[in-house]
C-alpha cells in the first residue's frame, strides 16, 4: 500500500465497499455523535467522511486532534446507512472505518478558519492567503481560471495561432501608466522596465513574418490599485495578427471568446452575435465606453424639448452654451415622487446640484406629467417627449444637463444606479459587445496639449491624409474594445505599421521625430524594412474569470495578490534590500518626506 494514499479524497464511492483503502489530506471538520468521532478528511479533489468508534485503540490519539492538520488514516470502505447518506458529496455514500493513522504535520490555532468560509478582514486572509485558498469558494475559483486559461489556449491553437513567449526584461515605454524599473548591475545608471504589455515585441513577431501570434502575457503597471485591477501586475491573452483589417480581427475572436463564455456561462444566457457600438454613439446611449447592455435604458438628447420652454434652467443653459445638451435618462416603473426623489438625492451626493425628474400618472382618466418640469414646460411638450420615449404610466424620465464632455460620465452612472434600484439589469446574462471608432486623440487638459487616447500605435482612419484634417479631436481610428457586463474585457487596434504615418501621428501629439526614434527606434526601423498590414488585440483574463466566477473582487479569483496599497502582506513585499546590494546596484535611497501609506508590521 503507498506510503500516502491509495484514493483521493473524492474518489470513493459504493462500489469500493470492503476495500482497504489509505487516505490522506486536511481534517476540514471533527464531530463528536454520541461517542463516535467523525472527521471530514479534505484534499484538493474533494471531501471523505471517517468515523472512528470510542473503542479503539487508537481513539485516544485521534481526540485532541485540531481542523487542519494533515492526517493520514487507513481502513476498510463502509457503506453508509440510508439515513445517513449526504447526497451533496460525491463520495456521500460512503466512508472509511478508521483503523490506523498516521499524524504528518499538527495545526495550531488557526488565525482564519477554513471550515465555513466566514467573512474575514481582507488583510488577515491575504497575510495567511494558504490558508485562505484552502477554502471551497476560493479554491474552486482558482481551479476555474486554469480551466478557463486552457481553454484559451486550446481554442487560440485550432484558430491557428502559435504560443511565443517575449521579454520581461525591456526597455521603458509610455503605455499610458508608470513603469516597474529594474536597475542593471552590469550597466550602472541603466535601467530596464518590466513590460507593460508585450505591445511592440508582438509586432515585431510580425514584421519577423510569423502571421499568428498568441501569448498569456504578463503585464506590470506601476499604477494605484482600483476594485476591477489588480495592484502591479495582471494577465491578458495577448494576440496579433499579419494580412488583416479590423473586421478579420474581431470576426476571428468573437467566436472564441463567445465559445468560452459558453463553456464556463454555468447557464447563463451569451450574447449570439455581439453588437458593434461606435464610441460616439456609446457615449450618449450609455455615457460609458464600456456600457453594461444588461441594463435596457438607452439615453437620448431632449435639448428641444426644453429649448425655448418655461424650464429657465434648461433652456437657459441651451441659450448660453452651443455645447450644452439635455439628455433623457428614461426609468420604466420609477414613476413615483418617492423614487424621484431618492434619485435626486442620491445626484446631490454625488456633487451633482440634483437631477430634474418627470413622472407620469393616470389622473382623471387621462395619462399625465408630473413634477416642477412638467409643469414648467407644459402639457404639450411633455406628452411629446413620453410619446418619443415610449413611456407609459408608472415610468419616469430623469435629465441632466451640460457639455456632454463633462457631464457624459454622470449620465451614465445615473442610468446605471436608475437601472440596478428598478430591477431591469438581467443578471442570467452575459452581455458582449465590441465598442468601434475610438478617437484616436484627446485633449489633455492639466497639461494643455493634444494626447493619444488609446493607443499610439494604432492605424488613424484615412491614414496620412486623415490626420492632415483640420480638426485631430475630431479623427477616429481603428480601435476597438470588447465589453461585458460594464466592465472591458479586451482592447485592440489595426497598427500604424507606415514611419511617415507614425512619425506625422506622434508629431501632433507632441513628439518630434527625434523622440520617436529614441524611444522606439527598435519598431520604426523594422517598419523601414517591409512590416505587413497588422492588428490585434489584449483581453483581460483576470476581469473574464471574475465576471465568469461571479466573483465581485479581482482578488477572489488571484492565488497571491496584494492588498490595495499594494502591499503583499504574506510575503512582505516591498521591502528593503541591504546596502551591499544597493552598491552592487549603484543606488542610493533618498527617503521621502514622512506622508503617504506606511508598510504594515511583518509578522
Amino acid at each position: 500500500m503507498h506510503a500516502y494514499r491509495t484514493h483521493t479524497c473524492g474518489q470513493l464511492r459504493k462500489a469500493d465497499v470492503g476495500a482497504r483503502v489509505r487516505l490522506s489530506g486536511w481534517i476540514h471538520r471533527k464531530r463528536d455523535h454520541g461517542g463516535l468521532l467523525f472527521f471530514d478528511l479534505r484534499d484538493h479533489y474533494g471531501i471523505t467522511q471517517c468515523v472512528i468508534e470510542p473503542d479503539a485503540p487508537i481513539f485516544a490519539q485521534l481526540e485532541p486532534l485540531r481542523a487542519e492538520s494533515v492526517v493520514t488514516f487507513t481502513g476498510p470502505v463502509v457503506a453508509r446507512t440510508d439515513d445517513t447518506v449526504n447526497a451533496d458529496l460525491p463520495t456521500g455514500a460512503v466512508e472509511l472505518r478508521i483503523e490506523d493513522f498516521e499524524l504528518q504535520s499538527a495545526a495550531e490555532d488557526l488565525p482564519l478558519p477554513v471550515f465555513g468560509e466566514p467573512d474575514y478582514p481582507e488583510d488577515t486572509r491575504l497575510r495567511y492567503r494558504f490558508l485562505d485558498l484552502r477554502r471551497e469558494t476560493l479554491h474552486r475559483n482558482i481551479m476555474r481560471r486554469a480551466a478557463i486559461i486552457a481553454d484559451m489556449r486550446e481554442r487560440m491553437r485550432g484558430a491557428g495561432f502559435t504560443e511565443f513567449q517575449t521579454p520581461i526584461l525591456t526597455a521603458s515605454s509610455p503605455e499610458g501608466a508608470r513603469d516597474f524599473l529594474v536597475p542593471s548591475r552590469i550597466h550602472p545608471g541603466k535601467f530596464y522596465a518590466l513590460p507593460q504589455a508585450p505591445q511592440q515585441f508582438k509586432q515585431l513577431l510580425m514584421v519577423a513574418g510569423f502571421d499568428r501570434y498568441f501569448q498569456i502575457a504578463p503585464c506590470f503597471r506601476d499604477e494605484d490599485p482600483r476594485a476591477d485591477r489588480l495592484p502591479g501586475e495582471f494577465y491578458q491573452l495577448d494576440l496579433e495578427m499579419s494580412f488583416v483589417t479590423q473586421d478579420d480581427v474581431l470576426g476571428t475572436m468573437e467566436p472564441v471568446l463567445r465559445a468560452v463564455f459558453e463553456t464556463f456561462a454555468d447557464g447563463k444566457a451569451v450574447t449570439d452575435v455581439f453588437p458593434r457600438i461606435p464610441y460616439a454613439e456609446a457615449i450618449r446611449k450609455y455615457g460609458s465606453d464600456k456600457p453594461d447592455l444588461r441594463n435596457p435604458i438607452e439615453m437620448s438628447d431632449a435639448s428641444e424639448t426644453f429649448r425655448g420652454s418655461g424650464f429657465k434652467v434648461f433652456a437657459g443653459m441651451l441659450e448660453r452654451d452651443r455645447k450644452a445638451e439635455v439628455w433623457a435618462i428614461p426609468a420604466p416603473s420609477g414613476g413615483n415622487r418617492a423614487f424621484c426623489d431618492r434619485m435626486n438625492g442620491w445626484a446631490q451626493s454625488a456633487g451633482q446640484p440634483g437631477l430634474g425628474y418627470i413622472f407620469f400618472r393616470a389622473e382623471g382618466g387621462a395619462l399625465e406629467g408630473a413634477g416642477p418640469i412638467a409643469k414648467n414646460i407644459g402639457p404639450e411638450r411633455t406628452e411629446s417627449l413620453r410619446v418619443r420615449l415610449g413611456l407609459k404610466e408608472g415610468d419616469a424620465v430623469f435629465f441632466t444637463a451640460g457639455d456632454p464632455a463633462h457631464m457624459a460620465a454622470f449620465a451614465g452612472q445615473a442610468r446605471t444606479r436608475i437601472g440596478t434600484e428598478l430591477g431591469l439589469v438581467d443578471e442570467s446574462r452575459f452581455a458582449l459587445a465590441w465598442v468601434v471608432d475610438f478617437p484616436m486623440y484627446e485633449w489633455n487638459e492639466t497639461e494643455k496639449k493634444i494626447d493619444f487616447s488609446h493607443n499610439p500605435f494604432s492605424m488613424p482612419k484615412g491614414g496620412l491624409e486623415g490626420l492632415a484634417g483640420p480638426d485631430p479631436l475630431a479623427l477616429t481610428a481603428y480601435q476597438y474594445d470588447l465589453v461585458c457586463n460594464g466592465y472591458e474585457i479586451a482592447s485592440g487596434a489595426i497598427r500604424n505599421h507606415r514611419p511617415d504615418i507614425m512619425y506625422e501621428a506622434f508629431r501632433i501629439a507632441g513628439y518630434d521625430a527625434a523622440t520617436v526614434d529614441a524611444r522606439f527606434g527598435g519598431m520604426i526601423n523594422a517598419f523601414r524594412l517591409g512590416a505587413p498590414p497588422h492588428g490585434g488585440m489584449a483581453a483581460g483574463i483576470d476581469r473574464i474569470v471574475m465576471l465568469l466566477c461571479g466573483a465581485q473582487n479581482l482578488r477572489e479569483i488571484t492565488t497571491f495578490p496584494m492588498n490595495q496599497q499594494a502591499f503583499d502582506l504574506m510575503m512582505g513585499a516591498p521591502s528593503e534590500v541591504s546596502a551591499h546590494q544597493l552598491r552592487e546596484l549603484h543606488i542610493r535611497v533618498v527617503e521621502p518626506p514622512a506622508t503617504g501609506a506606511k508598510a504594515p508590521p511583518q509578522g
